[in-house]
C-alpha cells in the first residue's frame, strides 16, 4: 500500500514538473530542461508545489514585449511631433487607454493602446519628431490575453485607411464595443456624430439611445469664441445698473519678456502655414471690396434666434453668409474650382465645402462645412456649433481641416473693417468679413436712417478669374443678404 502511495506521489511530481517546464521554458530549451528533472525530484513536495504555482502565475502574467509602431495617419504625413505623453515606463495600460498625443502639420492625433500590458520603453521625448512606421513604445503584453489583430474601433472618414494603428483623429470619438457598433449599424447611425460619455470619450449604449431620442446630431456646447456680433445699443437705451452688476474689465494677457533671444524650429500648424502661404505667393491675387447692409438680416436673426436656441443650437450670422455664398457658387462655379500646379487644367468641384477661418489656441485653422449646397441654414448652424466647440478644445481633425473648396474669414469677430485675404491653395477665391457697424445711410426716400453695415473683401486667383466675375458674384451674395427673403426662392 505504501509502495502504491509512493508511486502515485512520484507520478504526480513528474506531472507537475512537466507542466512547469512546458510553461516556463520554450520548446527549443527542452533538452536542457531534462537535466533539471533529477534536481526537481529532490525538493520537498510542498516547496516544489508552491514554487510551481508561483512560477506558473508569473508565466501567465507576463507575455512578449511588442513594438507599438506609429502607423500611417493619412494625408501623406510622414512625421509628427510628440506633444504629450499620457504614460510613463512601468505604467499598466489597457485597450483604448490613451498613450500620447502627436501633432502633424494638419491635425492632432491621440494614440491609444491596442493591448493590455505594461509600458516598457518610450522611444521619444516630448517635442521630439516621431517617424511613421517606426516604434513608438514597447508594451509587455499579458500572455492571458490574445494579441489583437483587429482594433475595436469604428473607422471614420478621417481614418479611411484599412492599415493603421489603434488611433483616432481628435474630434472623432469612435471608441465603442462591438455591441454598441452593432446597435449603431442597425439604426443607421454614424458613430462620428455621437458624443461619447464613457472613459476617454468611449461611446456607450446610452449615448446611442439618447441620440435616437433627440435626433439632432452630436451638438456640443456653444463655443466661447465670438462670431460677428451686432454692436450694443447706445448708452441712452441701456438701463441703469447697480455697482454690483458692473462687470469687471476683461483681463489682458501679460507681456512675456524672456531676457534673451530664443530660436526654435517651426512645428505643427505653423509649419503647415509656411507651406500654404509659400504656395499662395505663386497666385496673382485680384482684390475686390464692397459693403453690405445687413439691417433686414439682423431683424430676421433676432426672430429666429430663440427658436434655434430652443433646439439647442446657437444661431449667428455666419450660417447665412455661408448659405448665401453657396447659392452664389451655383451661378459662378468657377469660384468653387481648383487648378493644377502647372495651371493647365481646371477642376470644378461638385461639393460646396466652405471653410471658416478660425482663430484658435493652436493658431489659424480653417475647418470647413461639407456639402453646404445640400444643407439648410439651421443644419449649417449645427455644424458650425460642432466645429467651433472642437476648435475651442483643440480637437479639430483632418476630416474637418481638409477638402475645402471656398473660404470665408470672419476677421470682424476680432476687429477691423477691411482685409486682404490670402487664397488657400488649391482654392481660387476667399472672402474676409469685417465687423458690423451701425452707420448713417440714406433710405429710398432720402431720409437718414441707422443701418447695420458690414464690409467684405474678396481675393480671387486672377489667372482664371477675371474682375467682372468676382464683382457679379459679390453682387449676388450681397443681394441675398440684404434681402434674406429672396434666399427662400433659391433654397433646395
Amino acid at each position: 500500500m505504501a509502495a502504491v502511495t509512493r508511486g502515485s506521489l512520484s507520478a504526480l511530481r513528474q506531472l507537475l514538473s512537466q507542466q512547469y517546464r512546458r510553461r516556463c521554458f520554450p520548446p527549443q530549451n527542452l533538452r536542457s530542461n531534462r537535466t533539471l528533472q533529477p534536481l526537481a525530484f529532490r525538493c520537498d513536495r510542498h516547496l516544489q508545489m508552491l514554487s510551481s504555482r508561483t512560477l506558473h502565475t508569473a508565466a501567465v502574467s507576463r507575455g512578449p514585449v511588442l513594438q507599438f509602431k506609429l502607423s500611417d495617419i493619412g494625408e501623406g504625413i510622414m512625421e509628427v511631433t510628440v506633444k504629450e505623453w499620457y504614460v510613463k515606463e512601468g505604467d499598466k495600460v489597457s485597450q483604448f487607454d490613451s498613450i500620447c498625443e502627436v501633432q502633424s502639420d494638419k491635425a492632432s492625433v491621440t494614440i491609444t493602446s491596442r493591448y493590455d500590458g505594461v509600458i516598457k520603453k518610450l522611444y521619444y521625448d516630448v517635442d521630439a519628431t516621431a517617424l511613421v512606421g517606426k516604434p513608438l513604445v514597447d508594451i509587455e503584453t499579458e500572455s492571458s490575453s490574445e494579441v489583437i489583430q483587429e482594433e475595436d474601433v469604428v473607422e471614420t472618414p478621417a481614418m479611411a485607411r484599412e492599415e493603421h494603428t489603434h488611433q483616432e483623429i481628435k474630434g472623432h470619438k469612435t471608441q465603442a464595443t462591438p455591441a454598441v457598433r452593432r446597435l449603431a449599424m442597425e439604426n443607421n447611425i454614424k458613430l462620428s456624430e455621437v458624443v461619447g460619455t464613457g472613459k476617454d470619450g468611449r461611446i456607450l449604449k446610452e449615448d446611442i439611445l439618447n441620440y435616437l431620442a433627440k435626433q439632432t446630431g452630436a451638438i456640443l456646447p456653444p463655443t466661447p469664441f465670438q462670431e460677428i456680433q451686432t454692436p450694443p445699443p447706445p448708452p441712452a437705451a441701456r438701463p441703469m445698473s447697480t455697482p454690483a452688476a458692473i462687470k469687471a474689465p476683461p483681463t489682458m494677457p501679460k507681456p512675456v519678456f524672456t531676457g534673451k533671444d530664443v530660436t526654435e524650429p517651426l512645428k505643427g500648424f505653423h509649419r503647415a502655414m509656411v507651406k500654404t502661404m509659400t504656395a499662395a505667393l505663386k497666385i496673382p491675387h485680384f482684390g475686390y471690396c464692397d459693403e453690405v447692409d445687413l439691417s433686414r438680416l439682423v431683424s430676421l436673426r433676432a426672430e429666429l434666434k430663440s427658436i434655434t436656441e430652443g433646439r439647442g443650437v446657437k444661431l449667428s450670422y455666419m450660417p447665412f453668409f455661408i448659405k448665401a455664398a453657396s447659392l452664389g457658387l451655383l451661378h459662378f462655379p468657377i469660384l468653387n474650382a481648383s487648378v493644377d500646379e502647372s495651371c493647365q487644367n481646371i477642376t470644378y468641384k461638385a461639393s460646396h465645402n466652405i471653410g471658416l477661418a478660425m482663430d484658435t489656441s493652436q493658431g489659424l485653422l480653417v475647418p470647413n462645412v461639407k456639402n453646404v449646397q445640400l444643407l439648410s441654414v439651421f443644419e449649417i448652424a449645427q455644424e458650425l456649433n460642432r466645429l467651433q466647440a472642437l476648435g475651442a478644445a483643440g480637437q479639430l481633425g483632418t476630416n474637418e481641416l481638409s477638402g475645402g473648396t471656398f473660404t470665408l474669414s470672419n476677421i470682424g469677430s476680432i476687429g477691423g473693417t477691411y482685409a486682404k485675404p490670402v487664397i488657400l491653395p488649391p482654392e481660387v477665391a476667399i472672402g474676409a468679413l469685417g465687423k458690423i457697424q451701425v452707420l448713417p445711410r440714406f433710405d429710398a426716400g432720402g431720409q437718414v436712417v441707422r443701418a447695420h453695415i458690414m464690409n467684405v473683401s474678396w481675393s480671387a486667383d486672377h489667372r482664371i478669374i477675371d474682375g467682372a466675375t468676382m464683382c457679379r458674384f459679390s453682387n449676388l451674395w450681397r443681394e441675398y443678404l440684404e434681402n434674406p427673403a429672396s434666399m427662400v426662392l433659391d433654397l433646395k
